[in-house]
C-alpha cells in the first residue's frame, strides 16, 4: 500500500498530464484513478471538494513545473534574444515530445473553464502572473528598460500561448520559432 502523499501525488501529476492532453472536459474522474492505479476512494479522501479541486491543484502544480523549467531555460541565456528563443524552444519541445498531444498546461484547462470556475480561473490567471513576472525580470536583467519590460513581458506570453495553439494545431512548431525571432527584434529595441 502506497503512502498517503504518494497516492496523492500520483493522482495530482496523472490529473495534470490528462488535463494537459483532454482538456478539463474531457477528463474524467473515473480515468485519473485508473490511470494513476490509485484506489476509488482515494480521490475523494485527497481532494474533498472534487474535480474542481482536482484541476486547479494540477494547474498549479504544472504551472510551476514549467514555470522552473522556463526560469532555467531564461537564466541560462545570455541576451534577450536568446532567452525568448528560449521560451519558445521549450515549448515547442514540449509539442515535439508529444506528438502534439500536450499544449500549454494552463491555456488548456484555462480556455474551458475560465468561465465557468472562479477557482481554476485564478489559479490560471496567478500562474499566467508569476510567468509574466518572470519573464519582466528577465528582460530587464537583459536592459529592457522597467517601463518597457512588463509589457514587453505581456507580449512575450501572449504571443507565446498564441503560437503553442498554432503550432499544435498545424503540428508544426516554426510558428514558434517564428514568433520568438521576432520578439527577441523587440526586446533588443529593433522595429519588427
Amino acid at each position: 500500500m502506497a503512502p498517503r502523499g504518494e497516492t496523492r501525488e500520483r493522482v495530482l501529476r496523472t490529473a495534470a498530464d490528462l488535463f494537459q492532453r483532454q482538456g478539463y472536459h474531457g477528463t474524467g474522474l473515473t480515468q485519473v484513478l485508473a490511470d494513476s492505479g490509485a484506489p476509488k476512494g482515494s480521490l475523494y479522501f485527497h481532494f474533498p471538494e472534487g474535480k474542481e479541486q482536482l484541476a486547479s491543484e494540477s494547474v498549479a502544480l504544472s504551472g510551476r513545473t514549467v514555470g522552473g523549467a522556463l526560469a532555467e531555460a531564461v537564466l541560462a541565456a545570455p541576451d534577450g534574444r536568446a532567452g525568448i528563443a528560449a521560451l519558445g524552444e521549450h515549448f515547442a519541445r514540449s509539442l515535439l515530445d508529444s506528438d502534439f498531444s500536450k499544449g500549454c498546461p494552463v491555456a488548456t484547462v484555462a480556455l474551458e473553464t475560465a468561465a465557468e470556475s472562479e477557482t481554476i480561473r485564478a489559479v490560471c490567471e496567478s500562474t499566467y502572473d508569476d510567468w509574466q513576472r518572470g519573464i519582466a525580470v528577465a528582460l530587464r536583467g537583459w536592459g529592457v528598460p522597467p517601463e518597457r519590460a512588463e509589457p514587453l513581458a505581456a507580449l512575450v506570453l501572449s504571443s507565446l500561448q498564441g503560437a503553442v495553439m498554432l503550432a499544435r494545431v498545424r503540428r508544426d512548431v516554426s510558428v514558434i520559432h517564428d514568433v520568438t525571432r521576432q520578439l527577441g527584434d523587440l526586446a533588443h529595441g529593433e522595429t519588427v
